[in-house]
């Protein structure tokens, strides 16, 4: 099998999976806090903003080498 000829740095994968797991936990946050946290007074934008960061997370595996 060939080497592939680029290899994602690790910053890459770091932030990758950290916008994964930071959206997943965000989306947490939000249904065990009922709302007061992460971000009061937003309501259902709390949620937009954690899939928002899982679907940045799962774009750029789309670039991962």
């Amino acid at each position: 099998p060939a080497e592939p000829l680029f290899r994602s740095p690790l910053w890459y994968r770091v932030v990758m999976f950290s916008l994964v797991a930071l959206g997943i936990l965000w989306i947490i946050a939000y249904y065990i806090f009922e709302g007061r946290l992460p971000v009061p007074g937003i309501g259902m934008w709390n949620v937009t903003i954690g899939v928002g960061a899982m679907m940045v997370g799962m774009v750029m595996m789309t670039r991962w080498r």
